[in-house]
């Protein structure tokens, strides 16, 4: 069984051409994070926004479809999530498979983070506010766009989805209580290194070379801790799927720990 675990900003959307590539030869789900996609999204005052929240969340969704083992495919925010799964029951997780998912510190692009960070270690009006243009159109356009030779690949419709989602009232409260907890999933970081090792769970690191968000040392940082993981680095950036779909379904069709 493999389970998609999306990112930031968007949701099981951004698996709708990986699914039919895979579903063939898997028992493939994708479920939509809280605040997310077809989910519901109750205001902050109803919901605690923090990773930790979303992986119980999920967990409980795994626990309602009587799924006990699968194998699991981190993207962004789906990263931390899938590391809490781990972390809690490490018998459950039989595989990984990392796109653009960051475990290391390596992977942190500072021109990227270090706004997030900021507003992590100090909490105030301001921090936050810095990062609010991260929720409009320039930024998640680019999510997309940065680091493909030719962008012309991409389908806007993909980004055009999560603009309407982010559009949604309450959106902004969510999202900035996300990224302000984002650092919250550094110190599970050895945690998972040390999981990894001594699990020997198989890893596949299917990385977009050219992101700008988690960079390719986030990849290549997993032969550490799990020397003979696959490491593919291929000429993408953060939304792999969107500019180079077929290579990475056949990467993931080759790795023959999925099942």
């Amino acid at each position: 069984m493999l389970l998609l675990l999306h990112g930031y900003p968007s949701s099981s959307h951004m698996f709708r051409h990986l699914i039919p590539a895979l579903a063939d030869r898997y028992h493939v789900v994708a479920p939509d994070h809280i605040g997310f996609g077809r989910s519901s999204a109750p205001s902050t005052d109803e919901f605690d926004y923090t990773f930790a929240t979303l992986a119980a969340t999920t967990a409980g969704f795994l626990s309602a479809l009587a799924i006990e083992q699968y194998t699991i495919y981190v993207q962004d925010y789906g990263a931390p999530i899938g590391w809490r799964l781990a972390l809690a029951d490490p018998d459950a997780v039989t595989g990984v498979i990392s796109q653009n998912g960051n475990v290391y510190e390596e992977g942190f692009v500072p021109s990227f983070w270090d706004g997030i960070w900021a507003d992590a270690t100090e909490q105030t009006d301001a921090t936050r506010d810095a990062l609010r243009p991260a929720l409009g159109r320039d930024a998640v356009e680019w999510q997309y766009t940065h680091g493909v030779s030719d962008p012309t690949t991409v389908d806007p419709d993909a980004w055009e989805h999560d603009l309407a989602l982010l559009a949604r009232p309450g959106q902004d409260a969510i999202q900035l209580a996300l990224f302000r907890d984002y650092a919250s999933n550094r110190t599970l970081y050895p945690a998972v290194h040390d999981w990894l090792r001594t699990s020997r769970v198989p890893v596949l690191a299917v990385w977009g070379r050219n992101d700008e968000i988690f960079a390719a040392a986030g990849a290549t940082a997993f032969l550490r801790d799990r020397p003979d993981a696959r490491v593919e680095l291929i000429d993408g950036g953060h939304f792999l799927l969107e500019s180079h779909l077929d290579a990475v379904a056949d990467v993931i069709r080759d790795w023959t720990p999925v099942g």
